[in-house]
């Protein structure tokens, strides 16, 4: 049976996310969480009547906040808000970052600050747990106000309007609440604007890909070390005292790995008095610009989590009753690291592009020769030629993507709005960097598994050794031509299921 996540509003961390996820764990609300959600409901339902204007709860929206709505009109308020925003286009948002926006808006609401009722708040846990996914749309968020287009279509099956993805199939909702006994939801007062006014649109995406490039930084480790090995470099830049020198942790951390990854080899002794001076930075520079990756995803991880844990809707009902309009709905925050992310990421590829490239010439060091292309009969054979252009076409296309969505701004609400952050637009092409960047270190793991080979009889240390023994078990040596697209995508999947990971630190340790 699988377990469950408890949200409270308040420690829910990335760790915990993964733990959770790969658990297929179910959503609870913790009682100090349904306390304070009852506790903010009644306060809001205090102000029904109150003459004052109260933004979202007895007025319009964006530009039209100045104008009062009756009190017999609220509810027909709160409806039209998820009507209107509900323009989402493009490309489908995929099923596991809905997930992830279904359970972060609940941690959002679990904050006790929005004013919903907890049976709103339920409902969003019984989609999540029974796999109902809404069908929600890529394109339309200015990531500030929240992520109003995306969350309306989350939203929409609450009212029995939309359409589901429903344990693999795709459903109007009004049909899956039925199959979950459900009836289609009146929203109250603040509703509305509590559902859709939040970042959990960026969030998600900044959840899902940051798991994502946690595995990247631990896997391009060991993609490297294994080129290093083939391409018979020098750990030399590897010595901890370099790295104390300028003790940067994410470089200290990659170079350890490096060092535990290289452990025991047989390779590297076999040219200690070769030729070579120095190799590559692709080669002799891993640990400062992996271990820069590493700092950035540090950064974004405590930006992240903070997130996840706070109010991110407008406006916020206090404990003292006070209903106060802000700007918690800026995802000014997630847009800069969405952006810092996607460039460092995009380093990890253009990195191990590099190294590709450079295992491609070959060496003639000793007896033991590796040839250009990684294939002995090349002319009638391209050998490995052609996977490398896939990895360069992969890096250049990360370099677009890497331009920061954050810098611009369009206004809009008729100026009301007038600074936006595009968070959204960071977060999506921040996904397709992740993507790129995982099939170029599943391309370079071919190369160097291929490389290895021409150097049997010697071994590398049981690190590098697990690696391409992981590699091989689905991937055969190619002695001449064949259709490479099947074999990039077999590593391809070994790298995102982390098998390569796994299976390295079973036989080697632990890494950072």
């Amino acid at each position: 049976m699988p377990g469950t996540l408890p949200l409270s509003g308040r420690n829910l961390t990335l760790g915990r996310l993964r733990t959770a996820l790969a658990g297929d764990q179910r959503l609870t609300l913790t009682p100090a969480a349904r306390t304070r959600i009852r506790a903010s409901r009644r306060r809001v339902d205090q102000l029904r009547h109150d003459p004052a204007p109260h933004y979202g709860i007895n007025t319009g929206f964006g530009i039209l906040a100045h104008q009062r709505v009756p009190a017999a009109d609220i509810e027909q308020l709160q409806e039209n808000l998820i009507l209107s925003h509900a323009v989402g286009v493009g490309d489908e948002v995929p099923a596991e970052i809905v997930r992830l926006m279904l359970l972060l808006k609940v941690n959002g609401l679990a904050v006790g600050l929005s004013g919903v009722t907890e049976r709103v708040v339920d409902y969003l846990i019984r989609f999540y747990n029974a796999d109902a996914l809404p069908i929600v749309y890529t394109k339309g968020s200015l990531g500030a106000s929240g992520d109003l287009a995306p969350l309306a279509h989350m939203v929409l099956p609450l009212l029995g309007l939309g359409e589901m993805d429903y344990r693999g199939k795709r459903l109007p909702a009004t049909k899956v609440l039925k199959l979950l006994g459900l009836k289609p939801l009146r929203l109250q007062s603040k509703e509305g604007l509590g559902l859709i006014n939040g970042t959990q649109f960026m969030s998600a995406y900044a959840v899902h890909c940051l798991l994502r490039i946690q595995n990247i930084a631990r896997t391009a480790d060991i993609a490297a070390a294994m080129t290093l090995e083939a391409a018979r470099g020098s750990a030399a830049p590897y010595d901890a005292r370099i790295h104390a020198a300028r003790p940067h942790q994410g470089q200290i951390d990659v170079a350890k790995n490096l060092r535990q990854l290289l452990k025991g080899s047989k390779i590297l002794p076999s040219h200690a008095d070769c030729a070579k001076v120095q190799d590559p930075y692709s080669l002799r520079c891993v640990p400062q610009v992996h271990g820069a990756v590493r700092l950035a995803i540090e950064h974004a991880r405590a930006v992240v989590e903070t997130e996840i844990n706070s109010a991110t809707d407008n406006p916020l009902v206090f404990e003292n009753g006070d209903v106060v309009s802000g700007g918690n709905f800026h995802g000014e925050p997630l847009a800069f690291i969405l952006d810092y992310l996607a460039i460092a990421t995009a380093e990890i590829a253009s990195i191990a592009e590099r190294r590709i490239y450079m295992l491609l010439h070959g060496d003639t060091i000793g007896d033991l020769k590796v040839p250009r292309l990684l294939m002995k009969d090349t002319g009638l054979n391209s050998g490995f030629m052609i996977p490398q252009y896939t990895a360069a076409a992969l890096v250049s296309e990360n370099k677009v993507f890497a331009h920061p969505a954050s810098v611009d701004s369009i206004p809009s609400s008729l100026g009301q709005e007038d600074h936006v952050s595009m968070g959204s637009i960071s977060a999506t092409k921040l996904l397709e960097v992740v993507k790129n960047t995982e099939t170029v270190l599943a391309i370079e793991f071919m190369c160097s598994a291929q490389g290895l080979e021409f150097l049997r009889p010697l071994r590398s240390g049981p690190g590098v050794e697990a690696a391409f023994a992981e590699v091989r078990r689905y991937i055969p040596f190619a002695q001449a031509d064949r259709l490479f697209h099947n074999d990039v995508q077999t590593a391809l999947a070994l790298v995102r299921g982390e098998q390569i990971a796994a299976a390295v630190q079973r036989a080697a340790g632990k890494l950072f």
